[in-house]
């Protein structure tokens, strides 16, 4: 499996499995519905843990724009194939929350808040204020990337894809998403990837839902630009501490 093809699998697992989650507590006569945020963020480190043991092996598993940022930014991996990871992971992201979209259809029709259909995609402030917002999703990434870079040996492949996670690399991260949840993300729904917002929030723009709300566009740059500020911070600092 190629780098690019790998960022694609797990980015799509990563997306299945945790707007599933998303989906499985929110929409209407599904099993799960209410079941509540430690069902979710469960749900989404078990998402992390899977994505990251499918693509680990075959391209370090970033499956994250601000992660692959933040390992360029840190000297760990290259910057010239940091544009085909970023597209290879839209890609995945896109992909999964379609297939979260269509396996969920009749819950979709079921649930009439717009804007919990939309929650199943994307992120949105508990409380809207965007030095906050931003500042929430900074720091989310910030101890995502910083903790990153201390528990992996990142090297380079001769084909200059970073390998070192592996199987085995998957169950810290998958603890460090989990942790960050917990603690971090009930002011913004913790988004701290890129991807995994703006691509599910393209195909909420782009599926046809029942009663359609907003698609958020006004808050979207947040989860974009707050995870690549963190990622940014994260390496510069562990630059710093060597």
């Amino acid at each position: 499996m190629t780098p690019f093809i790998a960022e694609i699998a797990g980015t799509f697992l990563l997306m299945l499995m945790g707007c599933g989650v998303n989906a499985n507590v929110s929409l209407q006569k599904t099993y799960g519905n209410g079941s509540g945020w430690i069902v979710i963020t469960t749900g989404w480190a078990f998402a992390v843990y899977t994505g990251v043991v499918v693509a680990g092996p075959h391209s370090g598993a970033h499956l994250n724009p601000a992660v692959t940022i933040g390992l360029a930014v840190a000297g760990e991996f290259p910057v010239e194939s940091i544009a085909s990871y970023i597209l290879a992971q839209f890609i995945g992201a896109m992909l999964g929350a379609f297939a979260v979209w269509l396996m969920n259809k009749d819950h979709f029709d079921a649930t009439e808040d717009g804007n919990t259909k939309r929650g199943v995609f994307c992120n949105a402030p508990a409380i809207p204020n965007i030095p906050l917002n931003l500042l929430t999703e900074i720091l989310g990434t910030f101890v995502l990337v910083f903790a990153v870079l201390y528990f992996t040996d990142a090297t380079l492949s001769t084909d200059n894809a970073i390998i070192g996670l592996g199987s085995l690399g998957a169950l810290p991260v998958a603890l460090i998403v989990w942790g960050i949840g917990l603690s971090l993300g009930g002011t913004t729904g913790y988004a701290i990837n890129p991807a995994r917002d703006m691509g599910p929030r393209i195909v909420h723009a782009l599926v046809p839902i029942k009663n359609k709300g907003s698609n958020g566009w006004g808050y979207s740059w947040i989860p974009v630009v707050g995870p690549i500020l963190g990622a940014v911070l994260a390496a510069g600092i562990a630059l710093f501490l060597q």
